[in-house]
């Protein structure tokens, strides 16, 4: 079990907060909105009204010890600088934080935080891609050149395997994962001499570019 700390928590942090605790770990959530500290309450290690730039209060709360921060402060890129220097004076290990703008990522990755996570632009990065692409259904960029897919079955790929499809050597991308849309059932590694049928998704990672190529066959 891990320690974490979760500074804000609107629907961003709260989220963060919720399923770290709901996965066993001990989560310690802290807001200056009663509202929002009672909300989640009830589901974290520890939850509690105060200010999360400062030291004293991160103290108090038990901060010092824990594995990693999570900062999601809003609006307040000031007070998202501050609480991160608070929290690397008090040892945490790993600093996440949720930023609004790419000045604002700029700004705190000169801190030296762990990683910065940009939720409204990656959003709109992954509809940008699924609108480009009628036959993506899922997007989740890993880096600058690097994606996992998931995308319906090619009209032309449909009675025929993954083996025989070879898709690895063709067209240098790895299937991850299918999921059978009929019977809403996943499968982690797939077999490769199942046959694909037209209710099935593909999970695929690889480069952009390959991808793309593979993406235009659902067209």
């Amino acid at each position: 079990m891990k320690r974490f700390i979760v500074a804000g928590l609107g629907n961003f942090g709260s989220g963060v907060a919720e399923t770290l605790a709901a996965r066993g770990h001990e989560v310690i959530a802290i807001d200056s909105d009663e509202a929002r500290v009672e909300a989640v309450a009830a589901r974290v290690e520890r939850a509690a009204v105060g200010d999360a730039t400062q030291i004293a209060v991160l103290r108090r709360i038990g901060v010092e010890g824990a594995d990693s921060a999570i900062i999601s402060l809003g609006d307040d890129i000031t007070a998202s600088i501050l609480s991160s220097l608070a929290m690397r004076d008090l040892q945490v290990p790993n600093i996440f934080v949720k930023v609004i703008s790419i000045d604002h990522a700029r700004v705190m990755e000169r801190q030296g935080v762990t990683e910065t996570i940009f939720p409204e632009r990656e959003s709109a990065i992954a509809l940008g891609y699924r609108l480009a692409a009628s036959g993506l259904m899922n997007y989740v960029r890993l880096g600058p050149e690097f994606s996992i897919q998931e995308m319906a079955v090619p009209e032309s790929w449909i009675g025929k395997n993954l083996r025989a499809l070879d898709l690895r050597r063709r067209f240098q991308v790895q299937v991850i994962a299918l999921r059978d849309l009929l019977h809403d059932k996943w499968f982690p590694a797939p077999d490769p001499d199942q046959s694909l049928t037209e209710s099935d998704t593909l999970v695929i990672a690889g480069r952009e570019d390959d991808l793309s190529k593979v993406a235009a066959l659902t067209e």
